[in-house]
């Protein structure tokens, strides 16, 4: 289904061998992908080998693809922005690890190959341990969506114990993570979801579920809080969410999005509020990666993964992450090698 190999050498890996990777080959739609036959990376000093497990698809994943970031992705390119894997080999000067260490992390987002592929090769200061509690799969599908949430809610929002906070789309694979963050920092959650993702939400933490398609959510929020508002907004959706925000809430809240907005958005509603607003597109670092294994161990953290494909199938899942109203709670996982894709399966 992906014709023939590319034959093209990828920016920033060094030949030994060969490995196999889903190959950006033009921008567009889902079958841009090519399942190929590449060199294989080696570490240079600081760096590590890894032996990927699995890995994950975010909409960062199918903006690159269909060239949203097309000025800072060169093709041919191997994309994708979460490992779980193993230590295969290290650089000299790498201290951390050690060969046969599972290990997760995001790779540097727009500066070299991306985790869509067996192998990949990262500098060792944003590389973490992988929690003991999660499989290769959930840890693939909790790297870049924990990162992202964590720098929202902790490093920007500095939410705090007895804060309330809008989670909108907390079904979502950001969304139900930010809400066990949320919980564990000890805030009240409010989210919105499908009336069908009630349940699920509810499972993950959260104390306030809105239908936002039967009811409009600044209404829900000013009834809950009795008109005093949230402190906090968390903004997974983009539309009109920053416009809006400030209607629902309390003086001096914050309002932190993580989506690109296209059009411009008036926000003089803010001022009265004294908000603060904040935009994430997140940063890459083991602290935050420690500071999640944390909760996990604790059992305050758990991803969910809604479906695992396999890398050749790649195409579908991103079809499906990509398609409205999907029906997908949490995230999709994809194995990599022999073992991890017997797991497999497309369930919802």
């Amino acid at each position: 289904m992906y014709g023939e190999p590319v034959k093209a050498t990828i920016k920033g890996i060094t030949m030994t061998k060969t490995m196999k990777a889903a190959i950006l080959t033009r921008f567009g739609g889902p079958e841009s992908f090519e399942l190929s036959d590449v060199p294989k990376p080696g570490p240079q000093a600081g760096q590590v080998l890894v032996r990927v497990h699995a890995t994950s698809v975010n909409p960062l994943d199918y903006q690159v693809r269909r060239g949203d970031y097309r000025d800072l992705v060169p093709l041919p390119a191997i994309t994708g922005h979460d490992v779980s894997g193993v230590v295969e080999a290290v650089g000299t000067g790498v201290t951390t690890f050690s060969v046969g260490d599972e290990v997760w992390y995001t790779p540097q987002i727009f500066d070299g190959p991306g985790s869509y592929a067996e192998y990949h090769v990262a500098n060792e200061n944003i590389i973490g341990r992988k929690p003991g509690a999660l499989s290769h799969l959930e840890a693939a599908s909790l790297s870049l969506v924990g990162g992202t949430a964590w720098e929202a809610l902790v490093s920007r929002a500095a939410l705090r114990v007895g804060e309330s906070i809008l989670i909108h789309g907390g079904a979502g694979g950001v969304g139900h993570v930010a809400i066990q963050v949320a919980k564990a920092i000890g805030a009240k959650v409010f989210t919105t979801v499908r009336e069908e993702n009630f349940e699920f939400a509810r499972s993950v933490g959260a104390d306030v579920v809105i239908d936002y398609r039967k009811e409009d959510y600044v209404d829900a929020i000013m009834r809950e809080t009795e008109g005093l508002g949230v402190d906090v907004v968390f903004d997974t959706l983009g539309g009109d969410t920053l416009s809006r925000s400030p209607k629902v809430l309390a003086q001096l809240g914050r309002v932190i999005s993580i989506v690109d907005i296209a059009q411009p958005q008036n926000l003089i509603e803010a001022w009265g509020k004294n908000a603060s607003y904040h935009f994430v597109f997140t940063r890459q670092n083991q602290g935050k990666l420690d500071e999640l294994s944390a909760l996990v161990e604790r059992g305050q953290l758990r991803p969910h993964v809604g479906a695992v494909y396999s890398l050749a199938d790649l195409p579908l899942a991103h079809a499906l992450l990509e398609k409205p109203n999907n029906g997908l709670r949490g995230k999709i996982a994809i194995a990599i090698g022999p073992s991890a894709e017997a797991k497999c399966n497309h369930d919802l």
